[in-house]
């Protein structure tokens, strides 16, 4: 494992991106000092960065000279340096079998109902009002039963989880544009706390986490997204 004390690390992100999100929000639980370099993603890509990452993309990280892109493949190279509460080992005592559970819980998640998100904020009127039935169908049959043992976190853990992780910056927008009738139908809230509540419990716990929510500009996201699908 790498000291704090003799690794340079260099985070390119922006913090209105939910995938850069995750870089945020395992930095914070593991507590690694790093820099901040942040890439504004509404202008195109300066030659520097464009020679960092030819992609553009956000997040990438510069681990001691080293460039490691993604936001998926940044956090789990963080998580594996960094042996925490987030991750067990693959060679700890049940270390296998958590990893493959947090790994089909995100795939669960991520494919199953993140899907929808964005489709449902372009939706509009009763199609809109249609996602409701739609995240809670979703949620009951890929998710709900996988957080039977949330306490509040992924596997009964009082602390974060990778699969916080690589959930959390998106089920904090779940949570939060059901707040804004022009985003998400703000009868869902109340929807999934009835027919999901062991969703609803641990999606609460997480969107209040202060590792997930320390970048975060609910108003300024909220903003953003609506001019995205030209709305106001």
């Amino acid at each position: 494992m790498g000291s704090t004390e003799d690794n340079k690390l260099i985070l390119y992100t922006n913090y209105l991106c939910p995938w850069a999100h995750r870089a945020q929000i395992v930095l914070a639980e593991l507590g690694i000092p790093f820099e901040t370099v942040i890439i504004d993603l509404d202008k195109p890509r300066t030659a520097e960065y464009l020679a960092i990452n030819p992609r553009g993309l956000v997040p990438t990280i510069n681990y001691n000279g080293k460039i490691i892109p993604e936001s998926g493949i940044v956090s789990q190279f963080l998580a594996d340096t960094y042996p925490s509460h987030l991750l067990k080992t693959s060679t700890e005592e049940g270390g296998a079998l958590q990893r493959a559970e947090i790994n089909f819980f995100i795939d669960a998640y991520m494919s199953k109902v993140n899907s929808m998100l964005y489709p449902a904020i372009r939706a509009e009127g009763a199609e809109k009002e249609e996602y409701v039935t739609k995240f809670v169908e979703a949620i009951s049959k890929e998710v709900e039963g996988l957080l039977k043992n949330a306490g509040p976190y992924f596997g009964g853990s009082d602390k974060l989880t990778f699969a916080e992780v690589m959930t959390g910056s998106f089920v904090l927008r779940l949570v939060s544009f059901s707040k804004n009738e022009k985003l998400l139908p703000t009868s869902l809230p109340k929807a999934l706390e009835e027919k999901t509540p062991n969703f609803w419990k641990w999606a609460t716990a997480v969107a209040n986490a202060k590792s997930v929510t320390y970048i975060w500009d609910e108003e300024t996201v909220s903003t953003r997204t609506l001019e995205r699908f030209g709305r106001k």
